[in-house]
């Protein structure tokens, strides 16, 4: 593992993927470029593996730091794995029913959801992917690793009575829901960790506010041209918009392709 000369994150929606939520070729044959040259990609993202497999197979990837941080593999091996309580996951329930929300389960294997409300169904058409079967008691028989919080308001309802978690609003339907202190970026630190590649330099790629922390742990900080304006003043490099080659552009710029 040592012979790695650099490793690169790939956030998904808005950054790796194309508008059709895609990998185009060119950033198939760059991934395979940077295998070629001892650079380790890495997926970065809040869903799970079992969301993703298509995307890694297209792309290439066999690693990844899955539902923003919460578990981890390299090589299709686990390297680590965070798991919400279900004690927890039991209180966030009842919250959820008394909001008139709903709620899915995740660990890298498996989805569930409570039920399929018309605000489920455009969460999950809005990533382009399935609606998870309904199991509102997936929790008691199996771990989770990550909670998604299906509401278009309310956010700091949550914040206010779960302090021992962090929450990502990821698009207009959606809140990712982790352990305290778990992020992408503390993803990139367990990964070198576990790895021992602490002296590998790290090139984090991101377009949106959960892409903060994997920006802010990375030695190389690259936003792209569509990325919000608060990530673009965080990074160290603002490449081309993900519609516009903007992964091959900062590849090369950097000559890790």
């Amino acid at each position: 593992m040592s012979n790695y000369r650099a490793i690169t994150f790939f956030d998904l929606d808005g950054t790796l993927l194309d508008a059709q939520s895609k990998i185009t070729p060119e950033v198939a044959q760059a991934m395979k470029a940077l295998k070629e040259n001892n650079v380790l990609p890495v997926i970065a993202t809040g869903r799970t593996e079992a969301e993703i497999k298509h995307i890694m197979s297209d792309a290439g990837i066999t690693s990844a730091v899955t539902m923003n941080g919460s578990y981890i593999s390299v090589d299709g091996k686990e390297i680590h794995s965070e798991k919400i309580a279900v004690d927890e996951c039991q209180k966030m329930v009842e919250h959820v029913k008394h909001q008139g929300h709903q709620l899915s389960f995740y660990n890298h294997q498996h989805i569930w959801c409570t039920a399929h409300t018309q605000t489920m169904i455009d969460a999950y058409k809005y990533i382009h992917s399935d609606v998870p079967e309904i199991n509102p008691q997936a929790f008691l028989n199996h771990p989770i690793n990550m909670l998604l919080i299906l509401s278009e308001s309310g956010d700091e309802y949550y914040h206010e009575r779960f302090p021992d978690l962090t929450f990502y609003r990821n698009g207009p339907y959606s809140i990712d829901t982790v352990k305290k202190g778990i992020s992408k970026g503390a993803g990139v630190k367990r990964l070198k960790q576990e790895m021992n590649l602490s002296n590998v330099p790290t090139f984090g790629f991101g377009d949106g506010p959960n892409d903060f922390a994997l920006l802010e742990a990375c030695d190389n900080k690259i936003a792209m041209g569509n990325a919000y304006d608060d990530l673009k003043e965080l990074s160290t490099f603002i490449t081309k918009k993900n519609t516009d080659g903007g992964i091959v552009h900062a590849l090369k710029h950097f000559d890790l392709i």
